[in-house]
């Protein structure tokens, strides 16, 4: 009987051909990480002079676990949603903004909240809402929105007396002389101030918190796959691990 048995090594040279030309699975497409150059938690910069952000730390977390090749850039607010909207930047951890909507997928649940605050000197007495804040001398910190807040402050319409200081050290030193009633600022960076430079008899309300979210645009490849994915490696970061990055970001390492 006339043997048509195929060789084995014809056989294994022609696996090694299929492996050799097969497809090879695509790398995951690099996410250029964009947030803001100011900051809404913390003062302290590192040693090129840029704002430090532990969010920043959180991602290196995150983008480790789901094996996605990422790069942090910070850019002026503006230029930051524009870049998000068009799919230039495909990722942030912002609070959840009306201009993001359509562009970009959110996680379901968020990653952090950033708290407004108002801080007053007593006996100066506190105040909760923007509404308050008519008639009063108002300090600000240049560069930030606050929300829409700044811009309801600076409309004469709505009487407030809007004085600008160019960062969070001044604002608290305007403060403590007196040209101001009143400072708006986020809650981390107004501790760092204080700390530092404690004021006596100063108090503060809570004016806003707003939660933040992971954000994804929608352009990515499998997008709202990989929303999920992310979320679940933000969900999976050891709690001592997150303490640890804002722990680099407030001791100054």
């Amino acid at each position: 009987m006339k043997n048509t048995s195929f060789p084995l090594g014809v056989a294994l040279l022609a696996a090694v051909v299929v492996l050799l030309t097969a497809p090879s699975a695509k790398a995951a497409e690099e996410i250029e990480y964009a947030y803001p150059d100011v900051s809404v938690w913390t003062t302290k910069r590192d040693d090129q002079g840029k704002l430090k952000n532990p969010l920043v730390c959180i991602a290196d977390h995150i983008f480790e676990e789901v094996n996605i090749p990422w790069r942090p850039k910070d850019y002026p607010a503006a230029r930051m949603f524009r870049n998000l909207r068009n799919g230039v930047s495909k990722f942030s951890i912002l609070v959840n903004a009306s201009a993001l909507q359509d562009c970009c997928y959110l996680s379901k649940k968020p990653v952090a909240v950033v708290d407004l605050r108002i801080f007053h000197k007593k006996p100066v007495p506190p105040i909760a809402t923007r509404e308050q804040m008519r008639g009063k001398r108002v300090i600000a910190i240049h560069g930030y929105s606050y929300g829409g807040l700044a811009k309801y402050a600076a409309d004469p319409a709505n009487g407030v007396e809007l004085i600008k200081a160019r960062n969070h050290k001044t604002a608290f030193a305007m403060l403590k002389a007196g040209r101001g009633e009143y400072v708006i600022d986020y809650a981390e960076p107004a501790r760092e101030i204080l700390e530092a430079t404690p004021i006596a008899n100063i108090g503060s309300t809570s004016i806003s918190q707003k939660d933040v979210f992971l954000i994804l645009n929608k352009t990515y490849p499998e997008a709202e796959k990989v929303i999920t994915q992310l979320e679940a490696a933000a969900d999976s970061i050891p709690k001592q691990e997150q303490e640890a990055c804002w722990k680099r970001i407030t001791e100054g390492e």
